[in-house]
């Protein structure tokens, strides 16, 4: 009988086998340190495009604007998840859905939402969920264009407005909203784009963060402007800053405006005479 005292612990294993599973063990460990660092990165990249703001610090009644507080979207449970202001008009020829830009929240669109109804027209604002007093969620293309969707069957289930009668009103980032929207909704009366961004994920993808997981996988949001272009066949008034239009604008078959004005737009004297303009020139 062998004396199992004074065997070696590990009779069989070489040296060149220990190296070569501790190596291994350290790639697992940085393949796992890698895969955690990519599922932080594709729960907080949301964070590069979209700065909501939850407290409402200013309402129509600010300036002595009537407008009544809504709330729509409900679950299945019956909860609304989108919150808003509607604004009539007397007579309005137009009723405007007004889709902000990622940053704030409805407060934020004052100003822009008193020169609109200025034009006596009918408004419907509103926060998409993640933003003010709507839903709190991580806001995505897919959900902005979903509330925009949503904002539109209210407009004309609720309150049986006419597709005709309807202008989409986007601002910087809901202005890519707007055109997707428009191009999926031929009725409609036509859409304002106030200053598109051609590339709102361009501090996502240029952050050094980005170069350290597969981000153009991770992150789905892209906001094109080029394919719904294509495809839009209602008017469009392009509200541009820069000396040039996107180039999806020449994309568009469908009747175009472009309007160059100094930014910030919304606060240009000449921006009520220009979106009159375009207004008045809609079929009706």
């Amino acid at each position: 009988m062998h004396d199992l005292r004074h065997a070696p612990a590990f009779p069989n294993v070489s040296a060149r086998w220990l190296i070569s599973a501790l190596g291994i063990v350290l790639l697992a460990i940085v393949a796992f340190a890698w895969l955690i660092l990519c599922w932080l990165y594709w729960q907080g990249s949301w964070q590069f495009i979209y700065h909501p703001t939850s407290a409402i610090t200013r309402t129509p009644a600010s300036v002595n604007i009537p407008y009544e507080p809504v709330r729509f979207a409900a679950t299945e449970a019956g909860a609304p998840q989108l919150f808003g202001w509607w604004i009539p008009a007397t007579d309005s020829a137009h009723t405007v859905l007004y889709l902000h830009g990622a940053d704030g929240n409805l407060s934020d669109t004052l100003d822009t939402v008193a020169l609109l109804h200025s034009q006596n027209l009918s408004i419907l604002a509103f926060d998409y969920r993640g933003y003010g007093q709507s839903t709190p969620v991580h806001p995505s293309e897919k959900r902005l264009l979903e509330d925009a969707q949503s904002a539109l069957d209210w407009l004309t289930g609720t309150r049986h407005v006419a597709p005709g009668s309807i202008v989409v009103y986007g601002s910087q980032l809901g202005a890519n909203i707007a055109l997707q929207l428009a191009a999926n909704h031929g009725a409609l009366a036509g859409v304002v784009l106030d200053e598109p961004l051609p590339d709102p994920l361009r501090p996502l993808f240029s952050d050094p963060r980005s170069r350290l997981v597969p981000a153009h996988l991770l992150v789905r949001d892209r906001y094109d402007l080029t394919k719904p272009a294509q495809s839009l066949k209602i008017p469009s008034l392009w509200l541009i800053a820069l000396s040039t239009a996107p180039t999806a604008y020449h994309a568009i078959t469908a009747p175009k405006t472009e309007v160059t004005l100094p930014s910030p737009i919304h606060a240009n004297p000449a921006l009520p005479t220009e979106l009159k303009r375009w207004l008045d020139d809609l079929p009706q």
